[in-house]
């Protein structure tokens, strides 16, 4: 299949969907819960408080919804997981995020501090439109994220738009 006349989607880019990227692993510690939840405005102390949690029937701090982790940083390392256009020569130099929708997946227990969670993504499709502004480019990913138990807990479903 050759490149569409006028198209940003090349041939390199359509044989990329539906191949999943490097995995990204993630800890869940406390102190991140913590500042996640804050930010985000969650006042249940299930997200603060271990007891409270542990009340609750969870193992430790529940992680709030939406975070599942802080990537693994090691020095002189390749960074983790996918990278923003894995690598395209995409021309359109604008980047919005265009949506974020999660699917949970119910295990005996929610996500807690001191899990580790393997994330991968790939790419599901590209479409290319017409906007206001000019020819923009929509990449649809999705994100699988497992724990250490090999239990999916959760999907990502994102958009990306560059224009």
């Amino acid at each position: 299949m050759t490149q569409a006349q006028n198209s940003v989607v090349t041939d390199e880019m359509r044989a990329a969907i539906g191949v999943e990227g490097s995995p990204a692993t993630l800890e869940v510690e406390k102190t991140n819960c913590r500042m996640f939840a804050r930010a985000v405005g969650h006042t249940d102390p299930i997200y603060y408080d271990e007891a409270a949690a542990k009340a609750r029937g969870h193992r430790s701090i529940v992680a709030p919804p939406g975070f599942f982790g802080t990537p693994i940083f090691r020095p002189g390392a390749p960074p983790q997981g996918p990278t923003g256009g894995r690598g395209f020569n995409i021309p359109y130099k604008r980047v919005l995020n265009g949506g974020t929708d999660y699917e949970y997946f119910p295990d005996e227990d929610s996500v807690c501090a001191g899990d580790t969670i393997t994330a991968r993504t790939k790419i599901t499709a590209f479409e290319e439109t017409e906007g206001r502004l000019g020819p923009m480019l929509i990449t649809k990913r999705e994100t699988t994220y497992t724990n250490q138990r090999g239990k999916v807990v959760a999907k990502m479903y994102g958009t990306v738009i560059q224009y």
